[in-house]
């Protein structure tokens, strides 16, 4: 691996969730693996008044309950917390700024982190453009031959103008290379094994387009609502908090043609052209192939669940959806003609993260009389997770007489791997962001193609009242009418459980 340079790493935000749960865990992950540089400091940023001290101790107590390695020893995890420094300063008050450069410059001549810094947005989206030209007004965006980055999280925009606003305002002080757009799906091992999976191996390649796949559904659910998000979520949804990010990235990975090489630019190169090649919606598109939905209130295993209008911070006559399931198609040559379906919803019946690949049956089913089996053709699972792992189902004769026939499982559980190390999300794509490798982050013009075409549902359900929105039940598998998306006799979602291996023996309800 190339050797990360000695540098500071800002996290702007810090006194939130997210620098206490994801990401100093991730960074005392990576210290334990070694993958720190000598030089190394993380400086949280925020409002919220901290001394050293104690934001030490916070950062201490979320290690201890958020790392992969929270059972490391006191020596470590003191050794790790002299990394860890605070600043409080207005962060939407660009003369505060100063104050930042002071102390950069003072972790150069103490620390030796030689003027490299990488700026991580952990804020509400509103500040997303401030900071990084409060950042450049100190020149704290330039530097020969130095690490300049910024790292932001989602949602990155609220719908295409304002990407396409926030875009141009970055780029006025940025290159392309020095902006990290987050997705914390990306930093998945799963999600980068198809990389692996499609052109490592070559008996999937003259498999992986239109003459063997009968179509691809892609699938992220959750098994909580929106719990103390209802502020936040109301004024997003499911179209905009996971469709257009995590599920089209998904998508553009499994639908792109291998890349020259394995490379940041050559990759995102490629699943560009996907975005590009995704077909648009007309009105009747969106009718007759977009379903939205929401939960109401039911009881999952005996418990009661409050609906979506119920939720602290919802408004009583939301129509908000927490569902959606579409399918569209991408007009290429590999792809022409073939479904890709995307779902994603919350209070399903369990947490499941997974993509799969539906072969097109035998053209002549040989055991048309075999009443247990009924082939709609080989399935190909990769699952993110929970369980992460690769299955593949295919059928096998049972021993006896005759021809009886049974669908078996072949798979693969990373949780296997008992001796390998596998790293998380935000330990990935933190590491990623020091070596300076965009590979697993959003460029700027994919993200905004993506938007393109999500836009005309978002302006169809704004501008149509009567658009439908389905309620379904907590603990169901959203509208029954989702079924209906799926072409094919007898075809329809697969339905998993958190066991990868377990599908159609039990589930979580």
């Amino acid at each position: 691996m190339k050797k990360i340079k000695d540098q500071v790493l800002v996290i702007f935000g810090a006194s939130g969730d997210l620098t206490y749960r994801k990401l100093v865990p991730a960074l005392f992950d990576l210290y334990k693996q070694k993958s720190l540089p000598e030089n190394f400091v993380v400086l949280g940023v925020a409002r919220s008044y901290f001394t050293d001290e104690s934001f030490k101790e916070k950062m201490i107590d979320g290690i201890r309950q958020f790392a992969i390695s929270k059972d490391a020893s006191e020596k470590d995890v003191n050794a790790f917390s002299e990394k860890l420094f605070y600043l409080s300063i207005n962060t939407d008050d660009g003369a505060e700024y100063s104050k930042l450069t002071s102390r950069l410059k003072n972790f150069d001549e103490e620390k030796g982190t030689n003027g490299n810094y990488l700026f991580y947005l952990s804020t509400p989206p509103n500040l997303y453009p401030l900071i990084p030209k409060f950042l450049a007004q100190e020149g704290l965006n330039e530097g020969k031959d130095k690490i300049r980055r910024i790292v932001i999280e989602k949602p990155f925009g609220t719908d295409l103008k304002s990407a396409v606003e926030l875009n141009k305002s970055l780029l006025n002080d940025y290159e392309e290379h020095q902006i990290y757009r987050m997705d914390h799906y990306l930093g998945k091992e799963t999600v980068q094994n198809l990389l692996v999976t499609r052109f490592s191996n070559s008996i999937y390649e003259p498999l992986w387009n239109r003459n063997y796949i009968h179509h691809v559904e892609i699938t992220a659910a959750e098994s909580i609502g929106v719990e103390n998000r209802g502020g936040y979520y109301d004024h997003s949804g499911a179209m905009r908090d996971m469709i257009q990010n995590h599920l089209f990235q998904l998508l553009a990975l499994v639908a792109m043609e291998p890349p020259t090489v394995i490379e940041s630019d050559a990759i995102r190169n490629e699943k560009l052209k996907v975005f590009q090649a995704m077909r648009p919606l007309s009105q009747v598109d969106i009718q007759n192939n977009v379903i939205r939905g929401q939960y109401t209130a039911a009881n999952v295993k005996r418990v009661p669940q409050k609906g979506y209008r119920e939720e602290k911070g919802v408004d009583p006559n939301s129509r908000t959806e927490t569902y959606v399931a579409m399918k569209m198609f991408i007009d290429n040559w590999r792809w022409g003609g073939v479904p890709f379906y995307v779902r994603t919803g919350k209070h399903l019946p369990t947490r499941v993260s997974e993509i799969v690949i539906h072969f097109k049956p035998t053209p002549l089913n040989l055991f048309v009389d075999n009443k247990e089996y009924c082939s709609d053709g080989n399935v190909l699972v990769i699952r993110i997770h929970p369980d992460e792992g690769i299955l593949l189902k295919t059928g096998m004769k049972v021993p006896g007489n005759g021809y009886k026939v049974k669908e078996v499982n072949m798979d693969f559980h990373y949780s296997q791997l008992q001796d390998t190390y596998v790293p998380g999300a935000y330990e990935r794509l933190l590491l990623d962001a020091m070596l300076g490798d965009s590979t697993l982050y959003t460029r700027g013009d994919a993200l905004e193609f993506a938007w393109k075409f999500v836009q005309p549902i978002l302006d169809y359900w704004e501008t149509n009242p009567d658009a439908p929105l389905y309620g379904y039940p907590c603990g169901s598998w959203g509208p029954a009418c989702a079924d209906g998306l799926i072409e094919g006799e007898n075809m329809t979602w697969r339905y998993p459980c958190k066991n990868l291996s377990d599908d159609g023996i039990y589930c979580e309800l």
